[in-house]
């Protein structure tokens, strides 16, 4: 896939995000990798979704720098950097300020599994990061943002646990691609509203049992996968 045809990809996945109901005004982004990695397309900064089109998408190599582009880049470009220079399977990020998911990231809390849908996307509860500090904040802020996410996934894996909700911010999801790192954005505030729920009618509700978690991420993924249909 050349920049071009990325470009395009980006530029649906920005819009599908919308078109989903996770955004509200400009806050929300979604980025691209290319296939070696070489550099990143991402929503340009503060441009209103009505108003966006492909040509208007940034293309930054991995140091930020801008290789194509007339107008700046997402002002979370730092973190899907940092991002994609940790996580190597990773080729698509989404980010959105999501109400329910945005309700549990400024309470601090992960949103544990507590029923088979979560288990569908997650394997095992959406975590939430630490705050970061002032100095972090003041020094680089976006990168920062990216490093404490990498922080929190040192005893887990991002493929099994695509998401994360960074403290008082908001989610960060992400995939092989921007489509499956959309695909995880609307998961996973799907799966925050039904925890509000769920809390909401018991507050004593248990955690899905470790064997059914495992069986519903496991039924889509892997050897024995057998949810959908063969691709042969």
């Amino acid at each position: 896939m050349n920049h071009h045809e990325l470009r395009q990809i980006v530029w649906i996945e920005n819009q599908r995000l919308w078109e989903s109901g996770l955004v509200t005004l400009t806050w929300g982004n979604v980025s691209g990798l290319l296939a070696d990695r070489s550099a990143m397309i991402i929503k340009p900064s503060g441009v209103p979704y009505p108003e966006l089109h492909p040509e208007h998408l940034v293309m930054v190599d991995l140091d930020g720098n801008v290789l194509d582009g007339n107008l700046r880049p997402s002002s979370d470009t730092a973190t899907h950097l940092e991002l994609y220079r940790a996580f190597p399977n990773v080729g698509g990020i989404a980010h959105s300020h999501s109400p329910c998911a945005v309700a549990f990231a400024q309470a601090r809390r992960e949103i544990p599994c507590y029923g088979t849908t979560h288990a569908d996307h997650f394997h095992g509860p959406v975590p939430v990061t630490r705050s970061l500090t002032e100095s972090e904040v003041e020094s680089a802020y976006e990168l920062e943002t990216g490093r404490v996410i990498v922080e929190r996934f040192v005893d887990l894996d991002p493929i099994a646990v695509p998401g994360v909700l960074v403290a008082a911010h908001g989610p960060f999801t992400w995939g092989a691609d921007s489509s499956h790192a959309t695909d995880n954005a609307i998961a996973l505030e799907a799966i925050a509203e039904m925890a509000l729920g769920t809390v909401s009618a018991n507050p004593e509700a248990p955690s899905l049992e470790q064997h059914l978690l495992d069986k519903h991420y496991r039924r889509k993924r892997g050897d024995d996968a057998y949810y959908g249909q063969s691709k042969d």
